[in-house]
Order: C-alpha cells, then sequence, then structure tokens
C-alpha cells in the first residue's frame, strides 16, 4: 500500500464507499441468484473492488468510459444508481435499459458510463470512437477504457491501441488484470511477464500498477489523464488483482487451488485501505463502521426498488431493438 496520500477525507471517504458498495452489492447479487431472482449468469469482480475505484476517482464527472461483462464495480465506481443497477440485474422495468441488458450491458450514458459489454474486448473500440469525438470536438474530455487481461489477446487490442497511438487520443486503457480469462492463465497466454510491456509497440507509455491498491491505481491512472488531457495521447496501465470468484456462476474453478485463492484474499484491497487510513490517522474505526452501515443500507433500499418494480410488458419487448 502507498504509505501517504493528499487526497481530501471527502474522497477518500467516497473512495472507500463505493468499494464497499461494490462488494455488498456483488454479495447480494449472489444471494438473489441464489433464490432464482436473478435470469442468466453473472460475472462477479469481488475482490478487484480498488482497481475499478482508483481508476475511475481520477476522473471528471464529464469523462466517459467504457466498461466490460464484469463491470457491476466500474458502473458503482462512476456514480451508477445503485436502485438503476438492481433493477436492472432483476430484469425490471425499472433497470438502466428497462430490464433488456441485464447484468452484462448496464449502461448509464448520462453519467459517463457507455456501457458494459459481454463481446470480450468489444469495449475498446467504443473507447477509441468517444476519444476521437474529443478530439474533434476540440474538448477536454478523456475516456477511461476498461478491460481483462483475455481481451489483451484479441485483435481488437492492438488495432485499438495502434489507432489511438497514430491520432494521439484522449483515452486510457486500463488492464484489470486478474491472472485468467475464464480458466486460461495469463501464465499460459502470454509469452510476457507484464501486458504493460505491449504498450512500447505504440509508442505510449506502459506501466504496471498493484491493483489492490487504489491509491496507487488512482495516482497512476490520474497521471495518465492529465497526459492525455493535455494532448499527449494515451496510456496502457496493467493493474494486477484478482477476482474471488469464478469466471461466472457455472465456473467449477478446477483451475486454481485454494492455496492460491487464500493468497489473495490476504491482499483484500478494502481491508488494505481500511488498515492505511486508520493507520495514518485519517479516520477512526467509528468513522469506518458508518460508512460501511451507509453503503449496506443503500444496497439493502436498491433491492427493495429492485423487488418492487413491476415486470417488462411481453407485448414491449422489441422496442428498442427494432427501428
Amino acid at each position: 500500500m502507498k504509505s501517504e496520500t493528499s487526497l481530501p477525507k471527502d474522497k477518500l471517504t467516497d473512495m472507500l464507499s463505493k468499494m464497499l458498495k461494490i462488494r455488498a452489492f456483488e454479495q447480494k447479487a449472489e444471494e438473489l441468484f441464489a433464490l432464482g431472482k436473478v435470469h442468466g449468469t453473472m460475472h462477479l469482480s469481488i475482490g478487484q473492488e480498488g482497481s475499478a475505484v482508483g481508476a475511475v476517482a481520477a476522473l471528471r464527472p464529464d469523462d466517459w468510459m467504457t466498461s466490460t461483462h464484469r463491470g457491476h464495480g466500474q458502473c458503482i465506481a462512476k456514480n451508477g444508481d445503485l436502485k438503476l443497477m438492481m433493477a436492472e440485474f432483476l430484469g425490471k422495468e425499472t433497470g438502466y435499459c428497462r430490464g433488456r441488458g441485464g447484468s452484462m450491458h448496464i449502461a448509464d450514458i448520462e453519467g459517463g458510463n457507455l456501457g458494459a459489454t459481454g463481446v470480450v474486448g468489444g469495449g475498446m473500440a467504443t473507447a477509441v470512437g468517444a476519444a476521437l469525438s474529443s478530439q474533434m470536438r476540440g474538448v477536454d474530455q478523456v475516456t477511461l477504457c476498461f478491460f481483462g487481461d483475455g481481451a489483451a489477446n484479441m485483435g481488437i487490442f492492438h488495432e485499438s491501441l495502434n489507432l489511438a497511438a497514430i491520432w494521439k487520443l484522449p483515452v486510457v486503457f486500463v488492464c484489470e488484470n486478474n491472472q485468467y480469462a475464464m480458466s486460461m492463465s495469463v501464465q499460459e497466454a502470454f509469452p510476457v511477464e507484464d501486458i504493460a510491456d505491449r504498450a512500447c509497440a505504440y509508442n505510449m507509455p506502459g506501466l504496471v500498477v498493484d491493483g489492490n491498491d487504489v491509491l496507487a491505481v488512482h495516482d497512476a491512472v490520474a497521471e495518465a489523464v492529465d497526459r492525455a488531457r493535455a494532448g499527449e495521447g494515451p496510456t496502457l496501465i496493467e493493474c494486477k488483482t484478482y477476482r474471488w470468484r469464478g469466471h461466472s456462476k457455472s465456473d467449477a474453478q478446477k483451475y486454481r487451488t485454494r492455496d492460491e485463492l487464500e493468497s489473495w484474499k490476504q491482499k483484500d484491497p478494502i481491508a488494505r485501505f481500511e488498515s492505511f487510513l486508520l493507520d495514518q490517522g485519517l479516520f477512526t474505526e467509528e468513522e469506518l463502521q458508518e460508512i460501511e452501515r451507509q453503503a449496506q443500507e443503500s444496497i439493502e433500499e436498491a433491492v427493495a426498488f429492485a423487488e418492487s418494480s413491476p415486470e417488462p410488458k411481453v407485448e414491449e419487448i422489441t422496442e428498442g431493438v427494432y427501428a
């Protein structure tokens, strides 16, 4: 964990609150899934809260973001409405996408979240297009592009970074390396130790950061965002982190050991951040408990809203599909 920070207390409070909300939202999602209240599957980011919150905390409210199929945390970090998210998760009419998108396709255009996608790497091209839009309009909006380690082996990774570098677009590529693309480990899938090393092929900065250190992630992304906003082009940042749950709810996780999982749980980004705040004398134990209480309460309110919301009408199911 970083040894110090100059961030103000209200910013630190917001970051911790969002990390706790992400953890609580996804734990509740698991519970609802077990009760048969969620259709389809879902991809949880429990254990990765530091990379989502740290990265998004470096943005301005008017900046843009593209997300992934494991994107609940990124949406919450970008000030997503928990009630609308939970309603979308449960397939309700009051959800962000009127219940049509579900877990993997939540978008909040007004909030700057250009959307999650079930297509691996699909958000990268969207991010490049959004950054090109900023450049062409002569504004200083930056686009933050999240993707996983698996997406770094897709052709769209090369195409997107290459175009962004050629045109010096205001985009920051953030690879959440959680060690596995489904069941494929990064050791088997890459001939290099660090995915960030690939940045040199596109003549852009590439750096590795501890994805479970929310402050380290924030500082790295903030520097890249400032660079992009100044017209100096893109950056590739690799956040090394770990997902505590399987790839999806159908994943038996036979490809990893319990010892490996437990070793990463010892690096819990929330526990590390709370310990830092206490050790630095920035917060009291009572203040941290109150932040957690409020986070839990907000999730319960979101569930109550979602469960009381109406189901989509069958006769309206094709709205938004056909012009």
